[in-house]
């Protein structure tokens, strides 16, 4: 798979002649809605067997090995190298297909947004999952339960051999309730039957996992909710997978609601899996920046390895980005949601260019609407995704996951067939 960035006078006829592929395939892999019109730092996938790789300024074949991962001799081998340590600037390499290794990949829906979609919106991904959490069952501070429509969810993750994972939340109108984790947390006859109620459903309804999604808990609860997760282990385990959603951490005493309950140890020792919500330093309501910049994901998952065993760490994943109106306003306008099929339609619309941050590995761009106003937009694309599995691999974690489905990213569908051999529990 080669991962193109569009310049200046590139067509997809002039791609297509390159790479010997067909136009229609460039389209579809990475639904290009003006075959007429491409933008300019827009990262294409093409579909070709191995890679290119076109020397640059200062670089050798130790270097280059280190950036592709691939042997120094093969490299010589497969591009006939006479002279090896004099490599033109321009030339172009063959990278051949690298390992995949296997890695398990889940995926976050919320039926309450994906709705009449949402068998579609799994049938269409099934193939490259592992696991499919469904958001959610809501629990109320008296351990009741309010169950999503989570019937075509099932139907479709079973068809495609996608291991259901029930989502438990202390979720109320919209956002997460310190109160109602509190209530649950420190009453061990609500947990007992919330845990029995949750069986229930699962046995019913062919779960194969329970996943606990306890945000906003709070330093005050952080050894009860130690305490429920272990229990939850006992009650569940072997049976079922259990896992939790943690915040995305960088020390042990960090501060904050969202972080003082999730204690990274005591989840790693009794849970099968945990799931880091490597997202949101750009989020709809802050200033704006990447929702995922790999600098900050890789120094929680450097901290995570410290406590938790990397064969239970799943890393998250943005599937979207957003779309900040300028200039940005603490308590004013909130971003919008963009696909990053989307976020390139709006380059296109409004002829602009495609930059990208090498420090948080993340495309952005600055465009005015018809009222005069400049946004900004983050997003994610081939590169972003290609930088950040690069980083599941040289860290050895279980896997990752990503929130949410239901938005148009196709590129990262084939990118994951490129990295890795999905691992399937069902």
């Amino acid at each position: 798979m080669q991962i193109h960035v569009v310049r200046s006078g590139d067509t997809l006829y002039g791609l297509s002649q390159s790479y010997n592929l067909p136009i229609e395939t460039i389209v579809s892999d990475n639904a290009i809605s003006d075959p007429s019109r491409l933008v300019v730092g827009q990262a294409l996938v093409i579909r070709i067997t191995g890679s290119y790789y076109w020397v640059s300024p200062g670089d050798s074949l130790y270097i280059i090995s280190q950036r592709v991962n691939v042997p120094v001799d093969v490299l010589i081998q497969v591009n006939n190298i006479q002279n090896p340590n004099q490599l033109p600037v321009g030339l172009r390499l063959y990278i051949p297909p690298r390992p995949r290794p296997p890695k398990e990949v889940a995926a976050y829906i919320d039926t309450q947004t994906t709705m009449e979609r949402t068998g579609e919106e799994v049938r269409a991904v099934g193939d490259q999952l592992t696991y499919l959490n469904i958001f959610s069952y809501a629990v109320d501070a008296n351990g009741n339960l309010t169950p999503p429509n989570d019937e075509p969810a099932l139907i479709a993750a079973y068809e495609h051999n996608v291991a259901p994972l029930m989502v438990l939340t202390n979720f109320e109108d919209g956002t997460f309730s310190n109160e109602i984790a509190t209530a649950i947390l420190n009453d061990p006859a609500l947990q007992d039957a919330l845990l029995a109620n949750a069986l229930s459903i699962m046995e019913q309804k062919g779960y194969r996992g329970i996943d606990f999604d306890f945000e906003y808990v709070g330093g005050e609860n952080r050894e009860a909710y130690n305490a429920f997760i272990a229990k939850a282990a006992d009650f569940f385990q072997p049976n079922y997978f259990v896992s939790s959603a943690l915040a995305p951490k960088l020390s042990t005493d960090q501060v904050g609601t969202l972080y003082e309950g999730h204690d990274y140890a005591a989840h790693g020792r009794v849970l099968d899996f945990v799931f880091l919500m490597t997202y949101e330093w750009g989020w709809s309501g802050g200033p704006p920046m990447a929702v995922s910049p790999l600098n900050e994901v890789r120094r929680v998952l450097e901290y995570a390895i410290t406590q938790i065993p990397r064969d239970k760490i799943m890393m998250g994943i943005p599937l979207y980005g957003y779309d900040w109106t300028l200039p940005y306003v603490p308590g004013g306008q909130w971003a919008r949601v963009v696909s990053p099929v989307r976020a390139v339609e709006l380059a296109l619309q409004y002829n602009a260019r495609i930059e990208y941050d090498y420090v948080a590995q993340a495309p952005y761009f600055n465009y005015w609407d018809e009222q005069g106003r400049e946004h900004v937009v983050w997003f994610e694309d081939a590169r972003s995704i290609q930088a950040k599995f690069n980083l599941v691999k040289s860290l050895g974690i279980r896997g990752f996951f990503y929130w949410a489905l239901g938005t148009d990213f196709p590129q990262n569908w084939l990118l994951i067939e490129e990295n890795f051999t999905v691992v399937k529990q069902v």
